[in-house]
C-alpha cells in the first residue's frame, strides 16, 4: 500500500493510494505516525479498502503533498554506505555503520521549497532510501528478525551543508544536517510487499542534469543489517525513520557545483516516487 499526507502544512489529511484512487483514511487515523503503525493501522486500512468504506479525496492532484509521515521521534542516518560515495568523500569504506542523527523538524514535503541556510556556501543534495519503523526494535537477536520491524520505505533527500558538517563540525556531522527543511520525504511510504528494497534504482538531477544513478544493491550495509546493528545501541520505535546513505554523484565530490538559489533538485527511487524542490536563498525565505 502507498500512504501519503495531503494538504497545507500542519493540516495534512492522511490518505492511501489504491490504483488510481486517493482515499481519505482520517476515519481510521488522525495521523500517519507512531500510533498508526503500532496499532496495526495498515491492516485496518486494508480492511476498509476491501469493504469500500473510504471516501475518495476530491481534487487530490491539486493538493500540496506533505511528508508521508508525521514528525517521527528519531531520524537516524547511516553515512558513507556506498563504496563509491565513500571514495568521492576521500574516505575508505567503513567496516561498521557510521551513525548520525537529524532533528525531526527537518522533515519537509517532497516538493517543498529548500532554503539554503544562512551563511551556507556548500549545500548539497543526497538521494536516499529511507526505512520507516513499524514495530519497536531493541536488541534484536538476529539479522533475520530485522525486516519484521519495517513498516515501509520512503524516498528521502538528506540535504547537507558540507562546511558545517566537515569544517565546523567539532568531530561530528549533525551541524551540517539539521537546518529546517533538510529532510524532504515522500511522496509516499510504501509497504514492503510492494517494493524490492534490495534492488531499487536511485537517481538525482540538478537543473535537469543527471547527478546520481545507482542501486540499493550497492549498499555496503543492507536494510536488515542496519536495523539489527542499530538495535544493539538504541531503541527504534514505530514511526522512526532510518536513512540508509547516498550513492556517488554529490557536490562534495568536486565534480559538480553546490546548490545555489534558483536551482531545481529532482530525486527518484523506483516504486517510491519522485521529488522536485526549488532552491531559494535564506533571505528570500524570510
Amino acid at each position: 500500500m502507498k500512504f501519503a499526507r495531503l494538504g497545507p502544512l500542519g493540516s495534512e489529511t492522511p490518505v492511501v493510494q489504491v490504483e488510481d484512487r486517493i482515499l481519505d483514511i482520517s476515519s481510521i487515523t488522525d495521523e500517519i505516525d507512531e500510533t498508526f503503525w503500532a496499532s496495526d493501522g495498515v491492516a485496518r486500512v486494508r480492511a476498509a479498502v476491501a469493504a469500500d468504506t473510504l471516501p475518495v479525496v476530491p481534487d487530490a492532484e491539486t493538493l500540496r503533498v506533505g511528508a508521508p509521515i508525521a514528525k517521527p521521534g528519531t531520524i537516524v542516518c547511516i553515512g558513507m554506505n556506498y563504496a563509491a560515495h565513500a571514495a568521492e568523500s576521500g574516505s575508505e569504506p567503513p567496516s561498521v555503520p557510521v551513525l548520525f542523527f537529524k532533528a525531526a523538524n527537518t522533515i519537509a514535503g517532497p516538493n517543498d521549497t529548500v532554503t539554503i541556510p544562512r551563511g551556507s556556501t556548500k549545500t548539497d543534495w543526497e538521494v536516499e532510501l529511507g526505512i520507516v519503523i513499524g514495530r519497536r526494535a531493541s536488541y534484536l537477536d538476529s539479522v533475520e528478525q530485522s525486516l519484521d520491524h519495517v513498516a515501509g520505505f520512503v524516498l528521502a533527500n538528506d540535504l547537507s551543508e558540507r562546511a558545517f558538517q566537515l569544517e565546523e563540525s567539532g568531530g561530528q556531522w549533525s551541524k551540517g544536517k539539521i537546518a529546517p527543511g533538510f529532510s524532504p520525504l515522500g511522496p509516499w511510504v510504501v509497504t514492503p510487499d510492494e517494493v524490492d528494497h534490495a534492488n531499487l534504482r536511485l537517481r538525482s538531477w540538478v537543473n535537469g542534469e543527471p547527478r546520481q544513478d545507482s542501486s540499493t544493491a550497492d549498499l555496503i550495509f543492507d536494510v536488515a543489517h542496519i536495523i539489527h546493528h542499530l538495535s544493539q545501541y538504541m531503541v527504534l520505535d514505530p514511526g522512526d525513520v532510518v536513512l540508509t546513505g547516498t550513492p556517488e554523484g554529490v557536490a562534495l565530490s568536486g565534480r559538480f557545483p553546490y546548490l545555489q538559489p534558483g536551482d531545481v533538485v529532482e530525486l527518484e527511487i523506483d516504486g517510491l516516487g519522485r521529488q522536485r524542490q526549488d532552491v531559494v536563498a535564506h533571505e528570500a525565505a524570510r
